[in-house]
């Protein structure tokens, strides 16, 4: 997907869209054929990305899983264990779907660094889930702060990893522009509610990437 800037409009036309986390990945969740715990990990999901961590309790994800709290609380000892279940169980799959397409392997290694930035446009935007988390703990979630962290890490190390197979001459340097880059992006379209941000943080990473690859010289 190749974005013109001189024809982005200041505020971009939103739909349905939460930086790579859509309606689809946290899907509605059914009382069949899942069982309790799945439907617990699901709702967690879908309430602590779309409402956040503290404004969902535990209340609102039993009822949204078709469960008692008693049996929430059988399989989660407390709210602070649901919330890293939550986040480490996207983790295992790689982060969200915009992180997911770094192992696109149709894509050249260009293509797929600048692909963490091809968004949808939204009504809502809610950005990186693990953002959001530290945000929220602030300091206060440990469990969740180094789920976090550890997930960064590995996110800037796979950019890195990309940036060497792409022909970087310094794929370390490029790797952490470039994380730094998307994580500036997505918290700021998340608090403007305005996937602009994320346009134009694309347009920095391509010329980024173009003068890293260039020959030096040239």
């Amino acid at each position: 997907m190749v974005f013109n800037l001189a024809v982005v409009s200041p505020v971009v036309n939103r739909s349905v869209y939460y930086l790579g986390v859509s309606d689809a990945t946290l899907s509605p969740v059914p009382t069949r054929p899942y069982g309790a715990r799945e439907r617990i990990e699901r709702a967690a999901a879908r309430l602590f990305y779309r409402k956040g961590i503290h404004a969902t309790g535990v209340e609102l994800v039993a009822r949204e899983a078709n469960v008692s709290k008693r049996t929430l609380y059988q399989h989660f000892a407390s709210k602070n264990d649901l919330v890293d279940n939550y986040l480490r169980r996207m983790d295992a799959r790689g982060g969200s779907p915009v992180e997911g397409r770094l192992a696109d392997v149709d894509l050249s290694a260009r293509e797929r660094l600048l692909a963490i930035f091809d968004i949808p446009s939204s009504e809502v935007v809610r950005g990186c889930p693990f953002h959001n988390a530290a945000v929220e703990s602030a300091g206060a979630l440990a469990g969740a702060d180094a789920i976090v962290r550890a997930h960064k890490g590995k996110f800037t190390r796979r950019l890195v990893a990309i940036a060497q197979e792409a022909g970087a001459a310094d794929p370390h340097l490029l790797g952490h522009q470039l994380a730094v880059i998307f994580e500036g992006a997505s918290a700021m379209a998340t608090s403007l509610n305005d996937t602009a941000p994320v346009v134009h943080a694309r347009a920095a990473a391509a010329t980024l990437i173009d003068a890293a690859l260039r020959p030096s010289g040239s």
